[in-house]
Order: C-alpha cells, then structure tokens, then sequence
C-alpha cells in the first residue's frame, strides 16, 4: 500500500474549497428522475446527461473530484473519449461507488445493511486501471422507535471499513458514507446521539482493519431534526451541532470531511457548510467541504429537460451551484450569491 500517494489524492480532493460531484445514482435511480421531465432512459441520454455535467466550463476550480457509476466509468463521449480522460482534461480526478446497494439486515426488521464486498477486490483493481482514483461506499442508518439497533450499527460499521482497506490495498481513497437517514420525527438530539454512535463505531471498525486513516475521507451527515420534526433548527444549531459531534468522533488524522446534503434543498446545504465554516473558523484538523448529489446538479437538469438546446444554459446553472459551495467551504458564501447565475 503506497500511503503517500493515498494521502496525495486525499488532499487534492479536499483542496482549496473544493468539493464533490456525486452523479452516481444507479440505472433506475435515473430513470426515475428522467422520467419526470419525460426524458428516456436510454444509455445514450444518460451518457449526454453526465457528459453535459463533468464537461462544464471551469467546474475543475470548484469541484475536485465526480463519483461515477459503473455506466459512466466506462464510458465514452459522443467523439470517443472515454469519460475519465475528458475528467482529467477538466481537472476532475475520476471515483466510483462500489457498493451494491444497501439490502434488509437479517433479524433487524427495517434496518438496512450495505452490501458488495464480494469480488471486491477484483473490481478495484479494475476501476484502477480504468482511472478511477477514489471510492465511495454508502450504509444507511434509520432512527425510529428502536432504532438503530446494535446489530445494524455493527454490521455496517464492519463493512465499510472492509470496504475501506480492500480500496486502499489497490491504491484507491476510500470514502466512507454512513448516512444517518433524515425520515422521522425525532428531534436534532436524538440525531446527535445516533450520529455520535454511528461515527464513534465506523473508526473502531477502521482501526481494526488497519486502515490509513490519513488516506479516507469521511461523507458524513449534517447532524438535523427528522424532516417530520415538531421543531426544526435554525442555521447556527446544526452547525453547532454538527460541529460538536465530529469533535467527538472523528480521528484528526482524517484529512476532510465532505458532507452530503441528505434531502435538503439546494440552499439550506449550502448555508449549512457555510455556517459550520464560519463558526469553526478553520481551527478543526479536519477539512469541511461538500459531496453533494441533487443539491448539485438538481438545478442543471430543471434546464436541460433532455434539450440539446439547453445544454449551455444547463452548465451554468451546475457552475453557479459548484461556485456557491465552494465558497461555503471556505466559510465565504453570501445569500446574494444566488442571483449570480451567469
């Protein structure tokens, strides 16, 4: 295992503000979202669809890094260029979800367990030559009455650091997404609690593993009330939260953290790492930054609507998102911001 050259990429993708691009979702993930703007889900608009967003003008100053499905990865464009040399032409270092999706955890009724470690190993290697240079594994953790159980923290905490140190065997960052689910009704203590359990048992298990932890980076989740909360909370609460719980949780040898936006709108994510930014003040060891997915890209494909046309107009909308959160990052963002679409 080559640690500096892990660590290396590990930086990079947190460099400067920069953040993530998650275009990952599954065939019928897209589908779906396809379907409600009357798009087919055909391989060729899927492949437009990507395309449009990895090659927009200057997104590489924003966004260091795209985690791809295994569609994408493989990928050419419509003259021939495969996916990851037209990333690497545009600043954006190549990653790959992994994971085969999160399947009912025997014995635990509602409770998920991520599975895909089988024939890991050999997909990393693959992916490697393919140029992807990080990973992505998601768990998902449901709060209800009960809920999570031991057995669910455990059985994903195990898998993600299995994951984990099988991806930096083959030279690959592992990002690690325990994504404490945002359904419910409980408050923004309770999510603190489950969160705080969820992270503190995720680097038991990655210590275990022996993996390097200065050569991970952490998608977490912003510590919030359940959407169907009594009482949400205000800007500074989460991030006061949020803070407090990685302070208690998270190893200063981890090099960032890149949260995920967890079914927020476009501009509460973006306010979120703002505020977080802000009121650390650049004292954590670790760096705040973003993965995001819909709170990304939502915005470009409300444009694009499948219309060659609309393919410019598209790029601006994904560039103006990637500026804003980068300058969240970087504890800068003004609300005002949002008028700026170029």
């Amino acid at each position: 295992m080559d640690t500096q050259a892990l660590e290396q990429t590990a930086r990079a993708m947190i460099a400067d503000g920069k953040g993530l691009l998650a275009i990952d979702e599954s065939t019928p993930t897209c589908g779906k979202r396809f379907a409600d703007y009357g798009i087919d889900n055909t391989e060729d608009n899927r492949r437009d669809y990507r395309a449009l967003l990895l090659s927009t003008p200057g997104l590489g100053e924003n966004v260091s890094g795209a985690i791809l499905y295994d569609e994408t990865l493989r990928m050419t464009t419509a003259d021939g260029t495969p996916f990851a040399r037209m990333m690497a032409d545009h600043g954006i270092i190549p990653g790959i979800k992994v994971d085969t999706g999160a399947k009912d955890l025997a014995g635990h009724p509602g409770e998920k367990v991520t599975e895909g470690l089988d024939g890991l190993r050999e997909r990393l290697a693959e992916y490697h030559d393919m140029g992807a240079r990080f990973a992505k594994w998601r768990a998902v953790i449901t709060i209800g009455d009960g809920l999570p159980s031991r057995g669910c923290y455990a059985a994903n905490a195990h898998a993600l650091a299995r994951y984990a140190a099988l991806c930096q065997e083959a030279g690959i960052v592992p990002i690690v997404e325990p994504e404490v689910l945002l359904d419910g009704d409980h408050d923004i203590d309770r999510c603190y609690a489950v969160t705080e359990e969820t992270l503190t048992r995720l680097f038991a298990e990655l210590r275990d593993q022996n993996v390097h932890l200065p050569g991970l980076i952490l998608k977490a989740s912003m510590v919030l009330p359940g959407k169907n909360a009594a009482q949400q909370a205000d800007m500074r609460e989460v991030a006061a939260a949020t803070l407090r719980c990685l302070y208690a949780t998270v190893p200063a040898s981890v090099p960032g953290v890149a949260f995920l936006s967890g079914g927020q709108s476009n501009e509460d994510a973006t306010a979120h790492l703002d505020a977080m930014n802000r009121l650390d003040g650049g004292r954590a060891p670790w760096k705040l930054t973003f993965s995001y997915a819909r709170a990304l890209q939502q915005p470009a494909l409300d444009i694009w609507r499948g219309e060659a046309a609309n393919v410019d107009k598209a790029q601006a909308a994904l560039a103006h998102r990637a500026r804003c959160n980068r300058a969240a990052a970087q504890g800068r963002y003004d609300p005002a911001q949002e008028k700026q679409v170029a």
